[in-house]
C-alpha cells in the first residue's frame, strides 16, 4: 500500500487546534486509530466554516474514502494541530491531506489523504461543485502558496 501523499507543513494551507480526550486512548494505552477520522473531520469542519462554506453547519460533501498513515502513538488528553489543505478539485470531488501534530512538540502522529464527493441531499447523487465553493477554496489554497498557512486561533 502505497503511503498517502501529504505535502510538508509549510505547503499546507489551513492549521485548527484540536484536542483528545483521556478516554480517546485504547486498551494500549494510545491514541485510538477511530479517533484520527474525528480529528480530520473536526479540522475539515474549521476549514470550511472559516470559508463560509456550511450551510446550517452541514457538509456540502460526503466522504468516500480515507488513507491514514500513523507514524507515532498519539495519546489522550492532548492539544493537536490538524494541518489541513485541498491540492485537487475535480468537477464534483475534492481531495484534502491531512498532518496530526502534538501541540507541546510538533511530533507527527499521522498523516492522511482523503477524498470527498459533492452530493445532493434530496436524491443522494453526486452533482457538479458550484462557482462559489471552488473559488472560496481556490483562493485558500492560492494564497497559501504566496503567504503560508492561516491558523485558528
Amino acid at each position: 500500500m502505497n503511503d498517502p501523499e501529504v505535502p510538508e507543513s509549510s505547503r499546507m494551507s489551513f492549521s485548527a487546534r484540536l484536542a483528545t480526550r483521556w478516554s480517546d486512548e485504547d486498551n494500549q494505552g494510545v491514541l485510538n486509530n477511530a479517533v484520527y477520522l474525528t480529528l480530520f473531520e473536526e479540522a475539515r469542519h474549521a476549514y470550511f466554516g472559516s470559508l463560509g462554506l456550511l450551510s446550517h453547519n452541514q457538509f456540502p460533501f460526503l466522504l468516500a474514502q480515507t488513507h491514514v498513515r500513523f507514524l507515532r502513538p498519539g495519546r489522550g488528553g492532548e492539544a493537536v494541530d490538524v494541518e489541513v489543505a485541498t491540492p485537487r478539485l475535480g468537477n464534483s470531488s475534492l481531495e484534502q491531506v491531512y498532518r496530526v501534530r502534538a501541540a507541546k512538540d510538533g511530533e507527527v502522529w499521522a498523516e492522511a489523504r482523503a477524498l470527498l464527493v459533492v452530493y445532493e441531499p434530496a436524491s443522494g447523487a453526486s452533482r457538479p461543485m458550484s462557482a462559489g465553493f471552488r473559488e472560496a477554496i481556490s483562493r485558500r489554497e492560492q494564497a497559501q502558496a504566496r503567504t503560508g498557512p492561516a491558523d485558528l486561533p
